[in-house]
């Protein structure tokens, strides 16, 4: 029998050699291209060994994943995809099926410390700080990466941009954690991959730059 379509996606067949906050950093990078990732669950015991939870904002996203991801070669073993047999916490406190009661009262208590706390009106609203623009050099089919954080390594790299058209390799600079190349055929689809991902978060504090590599 199928299991229904579910936000969460259960994987196994998972390179267990692998340290448990690389696993967890690798399959967030290589699932939150298809859509917000909520959590993910990798745990090292034996019965859970060689397979992990990845929890969907959006139903549609984990489908989209479980579709595309199905035996992608992930450290070296294909992964088995299927979605999970009940919802996780996550979603269920989302959707107020957990701890509905707790939820309800917490409001509440928002609501009052709202109407406690509220704010005399006037005072001019600062306008919001301008967008960071990267200074960029003119089209090149090599992208230059900066703002890697240390744990970057180049499995991680190539599976954010192999999904472009055109990706041929990336390149790591020795001893210099924070920035990489990665190469595409030409220059139209090094475009595409650089504005799609400008500004990925590969942890939660490192937001990646990417320019064009100098010619």
């Amino acid at each position: 029998m199928d299991i229904r379509p579910n936000h969460t996606i259960y994987i196994n067949n998972v390179n267990d050699k692998i340290k448990k906050e690389e696993l967890k950093r690798a399959l967030y990078l290589l699932f939150s291209q298809f859509g917000q990732v909520l959590d993910i669950v990798a745990l090292k015991t034996m019965k859970m060994r060689g397979q992990a939870f990845v929890v969907f904002k959006e139903l549609a996203a984990a489908t989209n994943a479980l579709r595309q991801l199905q035996g992608f070669p992930f450290y070296n073993k294909p992964m088995r995809i299927q979605y999970a047999k009940t919802d996780s916490e996550v979603i269920s406190k989302m959707r107020g099926t957990y701890g509905d009661k707790e939820k309800k009262k917490k409001e509440k208590r928002k609501a009052q410390e709202q109407a406690t706390n509220k704010k005399p009106a006037g005072g001019a609203s600062q306008p919001p700080p301008p967008a960071t623009q990267v200074p960029d050099n003119p089209p090149n089919y090599i992208l230059f990466l900066n703002n890697l954080p240390e744990e970057t390594n180049e499995m991680m790299l190539s599976m954010l941009f192999n999904q472009f058209p055109g990706f041929k390799e990336v390149r790591l600079v020795p001893g210099k954690h924070d920035i990489a190349f990665v190469e595409f055929e030409n220059e139209g689809q090094a475009g595409v991959a650089k504005d799609a991902l400008q500004g990925f978060r590969i942890t939660a504090t490192c937001a990646m730059k990417i320019t064009y590599a100098k010619k």
